[in-house]
């Protein structure tokens, strides 16, 4: 088993992360050290960047993940604004901006970035397509979980088992791309 500093204070991500990295043989170990955000649109900038700032203190193989909920009418609001729109407003407040409006086409978008001192920097997207549900719906899951519905399905992220949103997720897309491509390098240690 490959273990990996997890650069989150999010212990919801880090299960969610490792149910999904289980099978390539990678655990992940929360790091709650402070992750330097810069202000961007780009999930995959936020990420890279945070992931070079902790490599320089940790100098050890480490990953971050950013996610973002982009929401079609609101013009992609609260893209990689949404942990502190959730802290703010949360999933009321979504929905209130929402209110009367038919299109609620949405997407979650994730990007795992991951460091080490022999393969460098690379990352990994994930996305699921879907809709903003009418109403907080469920209590599994995190952050925007309850107003989320993939596409082809009639349940909220937070409505469904773990192991059901893993396979619709976003960051559960983004940290396949990265077990299979860790698994590709065939090495026991990154």
């Amino acid at each position: 088993m490959v273990s990996i500093l997890f650069i989150t204070n999010n212990e919801h991500k880090v299960e969610e992360a490792n149910r999904i990295l289980s099978p390539f043989g990678v655990r992940l170990e929360m790091s709650p050290q402070k992750k330097v955000e810069i202000q961007s649109d780009s999930l995959v900038k936020i990420a890279k960047y945070a992931a070079l700032m902790a490599a320089k203190k940790l100098k050890s193989p480490l990953l971050v993940e950013d996610s973002g909920l982009f929401i079609k009418t609101l013009n992609g609001f609260p893209g990689p604004f949404s942990s502190y729109v959730q802290k703010t407003i949360g999933c009321e407040g979504i929905l209130k901006l929402l209110q009367g409006r038919e299109d609620r086409d949405a997407v979650f978008r994730c990007a795992v970035a991951f460091w080490s001192p022999s393969l460098g920097i690379h990352t990994f997207q994930g996305r699921s397509l879907g809709r903003i549900s009418l109403s907080v719906r469920g209590h599994a899951g995190f952050g925007f979980d309850p107003i989320f519905v993939p596409s082809g399905e009639d349940l909220t992220f937070a409505e469904m088992p773990p192991e059901q949103k893993d396979r619709f997720s976003h960051r559960g897309a983004a940290f396949r791309a990265f077990g299979s491509w860790l698994s590709s390098k065939n090495i026991a240690k990154p």
